[in-house]
């Protein structure tokens, strides 16, 4: 059986329809915190168990007969994300899981100018030392969190960020696919995979050309010093952790940390992935 956390999530929902794209429902399971928005699922013949990362005996029970757990990242930061991935791993240790993968990402490293970045190397540090085989998806960076900064943008025209660099904004879509590919796939990759990226990777320089040439207005880039990006976001309510993770991200790819494309993903879903231009397009039009 194939155990998916975060089943009910952006992610961790697509994954799961992937799956049971590819084997029976009975194949399937999910650990998810609220079993009842898992309903569907159960009805369609997954198993359904409630598993919370801040109650480990729970995740036992969630991950019992996984011959893989997909343990997708959880959406903290900092000491909370890797305590509450400690606990999912250690659990699927005391509950004889065969394989863990986990939705790592592009550019993880200790020394990573983004936090993120550096929980999912602890992460992968502690699934290392397991023993156990193990699966890291490097996944590209999330072409929503482009969409969700550019939502100003899509009724002011200007595109006013920190300096940035390239980034290989990538579709949860094809992502989910992916994940699925190498989960039926078990044992394809040990330890963690190259970057499964989009096709390519765009500064915010090319994304107002490419918001441009997808809505026929014109958009334009300004660059805002970062103190000022930073007084800004807290000036609009971000608490100041919050307004420093997003600051972060603009260093990381001023560093090169997301600019790195790949032909594994297409590789993986049989096709090319979605361009930033089909993903904005398909965004901008709802």
């Amino acid at each position: 059986m194939i155990i998916v956390t975060g089943a009910t999530g952006n992610l961790g929902r697509r994954i799961v329809e992937r799956l049971l794209e590819r084997l029976p429902a009975d194949r399937v399971g999910v650990s998810v915190r609220d079993p009842r928005k898992a309903q569907d699922l159960a009805d369609r013949g997954v198993r359904v168990r409630q598993g919370s990362f801040d109650d480990p005996a729970s995740l036992v029970h969630a991950f019992e007969g996984a011959e893989q757990l997909l343990l997708v990242s959880l959406d903290r930061t900092g000491e909370e994300c890797v305590t509450g991935h400690r606990a999912a791993i250690d659990a699927a240790v005391k509950a004889g899981v065969g394989r863990i993968l986990y939705t790592s990402q592009m550019g993880a490293s200790h020394d990573s100018r983004f936090q993120a970045c550096r929980d999912h190397a602890r992460t992968e540090d502690l699934l290392r030392a397991t023993g156990l085989p193990w699966t890291a998806l490097r996944n590209g960076f999330y072409a929503a969190s482009a969409l969700l900064f550019l939502e100003a943008a899509r009724h002011t025209g200007d595109i006013a960020f920190p300096a940035d660099g390239p980034v290989a904004w990538t579709g949860h879509d094809d992502l989910a696919e992916a994940a699925a590919a190498v989960l039926t796939d078990e044992g394809r990759f040990e330890g963690p995979t190259p970057p499964l990226t989009g096709p390519a990777a765009l500064d915010f320089d090319a994304v107002a050309g490419t918001a441009a040439q997808a809505t026929g207005r014109p958009f334009t880039r300004t660059v805002v010093p970062d103190d000022a990006f930073r007084e800004q976001a807290l000036a609009h309510g971000a608490p100041a952790p919050i307004a420093d993770l997003m600051l972060s991200i603009f260093a990381a790819a001023r560093n090169g940390e997301f600019a790195d494309i790949d032909p594994t993903m297409a590789e993986l879903i049989g096709r090319e992935p979605a361009t930033f231009r089909t993903l904005l397009g398909h965004a901008w039009a709802e």
